[in-house]
């Protein structure tokens, strides 16, 4: 079987009228965070290489020009392997080159760091060296002779720190008075000739490190080693990691309480508010049932969302997810998943988009593809409000058990990407797994203001999504849900049809919406979904968390139940004809396996059909996981309907 991809773009992607700064360095040696620092952007990488496979721009502006600075990805040579190191490895050799290559060193680890500069100051390019990681230095009792290393290397060395902010000011000036002056680069004193074998490059680097650096007589890291040995194990680590995960979804539930209420509260109050200043009419229909209720559904589980991902980050900082990399790898390598996969796939649990991007890192075609068929099984934060209201309705006020619930969500997803990938390739997509080559970094103490400023950003999007995306989606589906109008000839016809829930009325079910979910009721029947849900589950193809704002409009059109104070409590309230409850512990556990499984993100689709160049994966993607969450959701229904939980 031939696989092919699109070939990447090279071309420098900024205008040339402007002086370029291009920041290079190896994976993990703090370049994102100090690209943050010098422009204000809030970038956002994990901690271990092969993350960062887009190129970021920002600015620095001065009181002159704008300049742009470019962050590459993190690489180890001028030699690539893998596209994102293609990318990187193209902007700093094109023409025309950048006018200034700021390079990152990682102070911890200078001999590494020294043999990508030696490579780089070969390029005939101004070079100033940003010396990172100073802190975890002294915590070590490294000492850098700074001044030395600037003579050794014939260019500006500045010690800085992207957390703290130290530094960043000098280097900033530097970086505007290097570019204003155009000056030339010093070459290296002992590497005057071109395309030296790596074996020089070692004995220099190290010759310089041994100049420069003073190191304890008897360095003393035997704690991570020992906190390495648990948090590793074949068994401890995984336990290690679903206690962590499980530990997390509680305290989400258990701080985000109180700001859930108070949105809630606000959006109710604002409908009450609206309803006594307007008159009766379709207008205020669509302000308090179309766009309060259908973006307050969704607003409402922002907090939880936003803890999430601040403990997230500060989970990342610390270095811990490196080493979840190592234990996770143990299990993927069984089915025939490279271990780089890794990476990607645990960047799936933001969004599969950028995941699918990531698997750029990965050099085989085949181990690329498979990657991107399985990264969507990862439940990705647009599910988050999905699995967070199914929860609600099936274990309220328990947090704890609230948060294995999560739990489960996100392992069954797991569980189906491995499951995924063990069959594929056993039979499309046949090879040898890659071994996982990856550089542990240090325990870190977390940086809060980084953990907030990613929180932000998140949550930022998050509410852009409600502000464009759910907004527009929960006009569409209120004038859906509303027009047209049962005549009265066919009121009785509508009050006795058998399928109906007596949570809504005849126009809910004469209308455009009402008749889509009717049309497609009896293939969704046995998944113990009724025409409403199947409403649902159309609108979310849009975007998953469309589901929620679309339940809102479709349970609240009747408006007639003063008691219901949010979106669960009218599902929980809603019944069929029959007097039973719509929302039975099988009928949510069949959503939920089926929002765990399904592909119902279009641009989903549309990335893979970009990374691939060919639409014939992106469509298969599109009907394996359909499938497989249709067949998955109706063994969970009549399992359960079996057992008595309908």
């Amino acid at each position: 079987m031939s696989i092919t991809f699109l070939p990447k773009p090279t071309a420098l992607p900024v205008t040339r009228t402007q002086a370029v700064i291009a920041l290079a360095g190896t994976p993990n040696a703090g370049k994102t965070t100090l690209f943050n620092a010098l422009t204000g952007l809030r970038s956002k990488t994990a901690n271990f290489p092969g993350t960062t496979v887009e190129i970021k721009r920002g600015r620095i502006s001065s009181a002159h020009e704008d300049i742009s600075l470019l962050d590459l990805p993190g690489i180890y040579s001028l030699q690539p392997h893998t596209p994102d190191e293609a990318v990187a490895c193209s902007i700093l050799t094109q023409q025309p080159p950048p006018d200034l290559i700021l390079a990152v060193l990682d102070a911890t680890n200078l001999e590494r760091n020294l043999l990508f500069v030696s490579q780089l100051m070969e390029l005939d390019i101004p070079v100033i060296i940003a010396l990172t990681m100073m802190d975890i230095a002294d915590r070590r009792h490294l000492k850098v002779d700074v001044d030395g290393l600037r003579e050794a290397l014939g260019c500006h060395v500045i010690p800085v720190s992207g957390r703290t902010g130290d530094g960043v000011s000098e280097l900033r000036n530097q970086l505007l008075e290097t570019v204003a002056r155009e000056t030339a680069a010093h070459p290296l004193p002992c590497l005057s000739c071109r395309g030296c074998p790596i074996a020089t490059r070692h004995v220099w680097s190290r010759s310089l490190c041994d100049q420069c650096v003073r190191a304890p007589a008897t360095p003393s890291e035997q704690h991570t080693e020992k906190l390495d040995a648990w948090l590793t194990h074949p068994v401890f680590g995984l336990v290690a990691f679903m206690g962590i995960m499980v530990g997390i979804f509680f305290i989400i539930f258990q701080l985000a309480e109180v700001p859930m209420a108070w949105i809630e509260d606000l959006f109710e109050a604002t409908g009450d508010w609206v309803s006594h200043r307007m008159a009766e009419s379709w207008l205020r229909e669509l302000i308090v049932n179309g766009i309060l209720a259908g973006v307050g559904g969704v607003l409402v589980f922002l907090p939880q969302i936003c803890f999430l991902f601040f403990f997230l980050a500060l989970l990342d900082d610390t270095g811990y997810l490196a080493r979840a990399a190592v234990v996770m790898e143990r299990w993927m390598k069984r089915i025939g998943l490279p271990g780089k996969a890794f990476v990607p796939l645990l960047s799936a649990h933001a969004c599969a988009i950028p995941a699918i991007m990531a698997t750029r890192v990965l050099e085989q075609p085949r181990d690329r593809l498979l990657t991107i068929l399985i990264a969507p099984l990862l439940s990705c934060a647009a599910r988050l409000p999905v699995y967070i209201m199914i929860a609600g309705l099936l274990v309220p006020n328990a947090p704890v058990k609230a948060a294995l619930l999560l739990s489960g969500a996100y392992l069954t997803g797991i569980a189906a990407a491995l499951l995924a990938a063990f069959i594929f390739r056993r039979t499309l997509l046949p090879g040898e797994h890659q071994p996982l080559i990856i550089e542990l970094p240090d325990y870190r103490r977390p940086g809060i203001r980084t953990a907030l400023l990613y929180t932000i950003d998140r949550g930022a999007l998050f509410l852009r999504q409600a502000g464009t995306l759910i907004l527009l989606f929960s006009i569409i589906m209120w004038f859906l849900a509303t027009f047209p109008s049962a005549p009265e000839t066919v009121a009785q016809e509508y009050e006795s049809t058998p399928t109906l829930s007596e949570t809504h009325d005849r126009d809910l079910a004469h209308s455009y919406a009402g008749r889509l979910g009717q049309f497609i009721e009896p293939v969704i029947r046995p998944l113990g979904f009724d025409w409403q849900i199947g409403i649902g589950l159309i609108s979310s193809f849009a975007a998953r968390e469309v589901l929620i704002s679309t339940l809102a409009i479709i349970y609240g059109m009747e408006g007639e139940d003063e008691e219901s104070e949010s979106l669960l409590d009218g599902l929980r309230q809603s019944t069929r004809t029959d007097g039973s409850a719509v929302f039975t512990v099988a009928t949510c556990m069949s959503l939920l396996v089926f929002y765990i499984l399904a592909a119902q993100c279009i641009p989903t689709q549309i990335v893979t059909r970009r990374e691939t160049g060919s639409w014939k994966w992106a469509l298969l993607q599109f009907s394996y996981m359909n499938v497989l969450a249709y067949v998955a959701a109706l063994m969970t229904y009549q399992t359960l309907r079996m057992l008595g939980y309908a």
